[in-house]
This record gives C-alpha cells, sequence and structure tokens, in this order.
C-alpha cells in the first residue's frame, strides 16, 4: 500500500529538481512569456482540482461516519484555515510567488525585480510545496487511486513552473549557483517528505481527520491557484491571455475527470 505515496513522492522530487535545475544550468529561463503561459494554465488546473476533486473528496470524507456529526462551520473552516495561512504567509513577507519585472540594462542584460528575498521565498514556497504533499498523502492515505493521482497530476503540473520560477530567482538573487541548487533541493524536497508523513500519519485516523486535512490543502490550493495570475489579469497587456490560459487549464482537468467518470473510475470505496 505503501508503495503508491513512495512512487508520487519520487515523481514530484523528479520533476521539481528538474524543472528548478534548468534554468541554472541552461539559458531556459529567458523565456517569461513562455512560463506565465505554463503559470496560468497550471494555475486553473489546480483551482479546478480544489473545485471538482479535493473539496468535493474532503466533505465527503469528514461526513463518512454516520455515528458521528460534524459541524458545516468546521468543515467551511479548514478551507479559510489553509487559505489565511498562505494569506499571512504573503502578509509576512514570506510569498511563494516570484513576481517578475523585465527591464533592460544599458549591457542588454535583462534584469529582474522580484517581491520576496532569498530564504523567504524559499521558506514560502517550500511551505506551500508541504500543503501539497499534504493533500497528496491525505488523498493516498484513504486509498482513493484515481483522485490521489488526480491530485498529484494538479499539483505536478503546477510545481513544475513553480520549481523554474525559483530557479530563475534564485540565479538573478544569489549570484551563485552552488547555494541556487540548495534553494531548489529544499523546495523540491518539502512535497516528496510532506507526502510520506501525511500518509503514515493519516493512514490509521478516522476519515473525518483526513477530510479535513484535505479540506485545509484545497484552501491553500485556491489561494495559490488565484494570486499566481491576479498580476497577470489585472494587467491590460497579459490579462485576457491569462484569463484565457486558467480557462484551459480548468477545461484540460474537466475533460479528465469527465474521461475517467465515463470509463468509471470515479467510484468511491469508502
Amino acid at each position: 500500500m505503501a508503495t503508491a505515496p513512495l512512487l508520487y513522492a519520487v515523481a514530484t522530487l523528479a520533476i521539481a529538481l528538474v524543472a528548478g535545475l534548468a534554468p541554472i544550468f541552461s539559458k531556459a529561463g529567458d523565456s517569461p512569456e513562455r512560463l506565465r503561459m505554463i503559470t496560468s494554465i497550471a494555475s486553473g488546473i489546480l483551482l479546478a482540482s480544489a473545485m471538482f476533486v479535493v473539496i468535493p473528496e474532503g466533505f465527503e470524507l469528514a461526513s463518512a461516519d454516520s455515528d458521528s456529526h460534524i459541524e458545516p462551520l468546521l468543515l467551511g473552516g479548514a478551507i479559510l484555515a489553509g487559505f489565511i495561512l498562505m494569506l499571512v504567509l504573503e502578509g509576512s513577507g514570506i510569498g511563494h510567488a516570484v513576481h517578475e519585472e523585465h527591464h533592460d540594462h544599458p549591457h542588454g542584460h535583462p534584469h529582474v525585480h522580484h517581491g520576496p528575498t532569498g530564504w523567504m521565498l524559499v521558506t514560502g514556497l517550500s511551505i506551500h510545496a508541504a500543503t501539497d504533499g499534504l493533500a497528496i498523502g491525505s488523498a493516498a492515505a484513504v486509498g482513493e487511486v484515481v483522485i490521489t493521482a488526480t491530485v498529484f497530476l494538479a499539483v505536478l503540473i503546477h510545481k513544475a513552473p513553480a520549481a523554474f520560477s525559483l530557479g530563475v530567482f534564485s540565479m538573478h538573487e544569489r549570484q551563485n549557483r552552488k547555494e541556487s541548487i540548495r534553494d531548489v533541493v529544499i523546495f523540491a524536497l518539502s512535497t516528496p517528505v510532506m507526502i510520506m508523513i501525511a500518509f503514515y500519519a493519516l493512514a490509521d485516523l478516522d476519515h473525518q481527520t483526513i477530510g479535513l486535512a484535505l479540506l485545509f490543502s484545497a484552501g491553500t490550493f485556491l489561494y495559490v491557484a488565484t494570486v499566481d495570475t491576479l498580476p497577470d489579469i489585472h494587467n491590460p497587456e497579459t490579462g485576457r491571455e491569462a484569463l484565457r490560459n486558467i480557462l484551459i487549464g480548468v477545461v484540460i482537468l474537466s475533460l479528465i475527470l469527465v474521461g475517467a467518470d465515463y470509463m468509471g473510475l470515479l467510484e468511491h470505496t469508502h
């Protein structure tokens, strides 16, 4: 049973390392337009996974035990807690997003201005990555293969541009390859470590607790999916394109879920 979460952990680690190290060892970070497009589509997928998968699954698990009643306020509070956590971190300067503004230097090289700096960004990204691991580990603890795979897919697609952005940021901020590699490795380890911790910590607990953990993760999903794209949506030059890409992401996950449902893969076992 522990094989599946281990595979998810290894896959998230590999994707984050590849995506994060790419701009450190190559000139892959020279295309901010492509990165914005991928990030917007990934945000749409993350948003859809929260609304279509994580929240409904969390509600169902938390309400599955007919012998004990759980207050609706607690269900909504779990989602709000995840959202507020990310909001408080952002307000404290421990942001999770890299918002870049490119300007030309006299020497012809692009210069990048960032919001949070150094360890603050690495910490913020790593905390969010850990909540991603909580969502995957919680779903795996229930044994719902398709639900877990869907959450995993959404996290994976969103994690790649996040790792890539961190690699770009770190190279500009640190100007030191070893320190940049360290930043990426710390971020890359956060999700797989939390997947395994959540899986083993929650595997023997009741469904209500696992459901609340999923709802908490959904709150972080909702925050990240919206905040990642708000700067581009508010920008008159990129607003329409960003909105279109978000909707593309929503449609992609919707089609995946419709196909899985048509094949009978979404039937629950709990």
